[in-house]
């Protein structure tokens, strides 16, 4: 049997192990949409902390999408696969012509899920940064170098199940990262969860409305 029933369950057992952060003023909890956010609703009840979403578009290379040119993240921020780039001489057009359609679509993304809410600010905060799991660890890898160009004064890490040897390399990358369960074969998040159905874009925007609420009301 699954370890987790569904993401919310998740994201339950999560917040057990991340209780350290419960209370603190500065501690902001931000998701991964859209599957990282039923999770973190979870966490940020938890702690009572606010949550917000985190967006990271992939750059695919045009005609061969599965190359990763890089990424962009929320507040526009460019990470770039130098080795792809070299490798395969992608000329600096190019890849401004995909970030630019990327970035469309985050933007939409963000407009979608967050309203007319402003972007929160992070730095000198502590971020939790929470997906429903980590296979490859390429978005979330994207999410904290996004981040950090944004000052926070730490970056924690948290997921309810991840392959160990990509929850090991991304320590390397983060002030504190949390990885619930590390089960050995991997074979892929969904795997650990009774329920991984897709989280929708309306599931989104109630649990960042709803979590908005809860915090007022505590």
């Amino acid at each position: 049997m699954a370890p987790f029933r569904d993401r919310r369950d998740a994201g339950r057992k999560l917040a057990q192990k991340l209780s350290a952060y419960a209370g603190h003023p500065d501690v902001i909890v931000l998701a991964l949409p859209r599957g990282g956010v039923p999770v973190a609703y979870e966490v940020a009840l938890a702690l009572s902390a606010p949550l917000d979403i985190f967006i990271v578009r992939k750059l695919g290379l045009p005609g061969h999408e599965e190359l990763a040119l890089g990424a962009i993240a929320s507040g526009g921020v460019r990470v770039l696969n130098e080795d792809i780039v070299h490798a395969f001489h992608i000329p600096e057009v190019v890849i401004d012509a995909v970030a630019r359609r990327e970035l469309q679509e985050l933007e939409r993304r963000e407009r979608a899920y967050r309203g007319d809410h402003l972007r929160p600010e992070v730095r000198d905060r502590t971020v939790i940064l929470i997906d429903d799991g980590l296979a490859t660890g390429a978005s979330m890898r994207a999410a904290v170098a996004g981040l950090r160009v944004q000052d926070p004064a730490r970056i924690v890490v948290a997921v309810p199940t991840a392959a160990l040897e990509t929850c090991k390399a991304i320590q390397t990358e983060v002030d504190d990262i949390v990885c619930a369960t590390t089960p050995e074969p991997f074979y892929g998040v969904g795997r650990w969860y009774e329920d991984f159905s897709q989280t929708t874009d309306e599931e989104v925007r109630v649990l960042l409305e709803e979590s908005a609420k809860q915090l007022l009301h505590q």
